[in-house]
């Protein structure tokens, strides 16, 4: 292949993989605020502001748009779980990285529910009330969900700096996801964000006695 090739290929491929881009964020956007049996490639191409030829160029099929959206949406869910809450004016060293604070505390409570009550969360939770009754879409999910849910649980056991062999740390930091969870599906149905800073400053200062933090 010539240079003059490659430079002309080159404006077109970064279209193309915009495109694609696109088409995944509308999906998820689809998901998250029309529900699942709206995500339609019509629909998506719509949103995404391209042609229905050319979102069936990357995706030809229902099926195959959902399954890269999944993996985005589980993607984007896995990586926001993964950022430290913890502010780079306040560093983390050896001594305080398994040092529970109230501040570490809070701020890993509300990144947990900040995840749950997000866009990739919403659009999730439509798949899995559909993969409930589609034992196909449910295999597919299964690996992605645990994946996620493995790095919320190690992120923010670090984040609270809970030591990894603390069995009671643990078990507080999935009740903290289950009811992150729950705060997200309340969410979906109503604007809840008064009542949710009252539970999440509640439970917040329950696992600040419960760890013993200073």
């Amino acid at each position: 292949m010539t240079t003059s090739s490659a430079n002309v290929r080159s404006p077109q491929q970064e279209r193309s993989r915009l495109t694609r881009e696109r088409l995944l964020r509308s999906t998820v956007d689809v998901l998250a605020v029309d529900g699942w049996a709206a995500a339609t490639v019509a629909a998506v191409a719509e949103r995404a502001g391209v042609s229905r030829g050319a979102a069936q160029h990357h995706f030809p099929t229902r099926e195959a748009l959902i399954t890269a959206a999944l993996e985005q949406v589980f993607e984007d869910l896995t990586r926001a779980a993964g950022v430290d809450p913890t502010p780079s004016s306040e560093p983390v060293d050896e001594v305080t990285a398994n040092q529970v604070t109230p501040a570490r505390i809070v701020r890993a409570v509300q990144r947990a529910v900040d995840v749950y009550t997000g866009t990739e969360f919403k659009a999730a939770l439509q798949v899995w009330a559909a993969a409930a009754s589609d034992p196909a879409l449910r295999r597919m999910i299964l690996p992605l969900e645990a994946k996620f849910a493995r790095a919320a649980h190690q992120r923010t056991m670090a984040a609270m700096g809970v030591s990894p062999d603390d069995e009671t740390g643990f078990r507080l930091v999935q009740a903290t996801l289950d009811m992150a969870r729950g705060l997200g599906l309340a969410d979906t149905l109503s604007d809840d964000s008064a009542r949710r800073a009252l539970v999440v400053d509640t439970w917040s200062a329950q696992l600040v006695a419960a760890l013993g933090s200073d």
